[in-house]
């Protein structure tokens, strides 16, 4: 038997520099998973991962992870994109960096 559809973000990493990056509405690319495009249909997520794949200029590596509607956007549901949402975890570099200077 089938599993149900969860809801699901497209989520790849930045070409030149490898930071995960979320899918918009809009067709863009976002550093910020509130702002990703969360999508509910299963069919709409295949079409819409079809659409992100188009962009291999400036994405690697694009796949649908799972989520959940969250109170400003879309939350992970999986530590693995939990801890790809924040960064690396030796030191403070790129996202965690500026978190760290505001």
């Amino acid at each position: 038997m089938a599993r149900a559809f969860t809801p699901k973000v497209i989520t790849a990493n930045d070409l030149l520099e490898g930071d995960v990056i979320y899918f918009t509405a809009e067709d863009s690319w976002t550093r910020d998973l509130r702002e990703a495009e969360l999508i509910t249909d299963e069919a709409h997520a295949q079409l819409r991962l079809l659409d992100a794949e188009k962009q291999n200029i400036k994405i690697v590596g694009a796949y649908l992870a799972d989520a959940k509607a969250g109170a400003e956007g879309p939350e992970p549901t999986h530590f693995r994109e939990e801890f790809r949402r924040t960064g690396p975890s030796n030191y403070f570099h790129g996202k965690q960096e500026a978190q760290a200077n505001v």
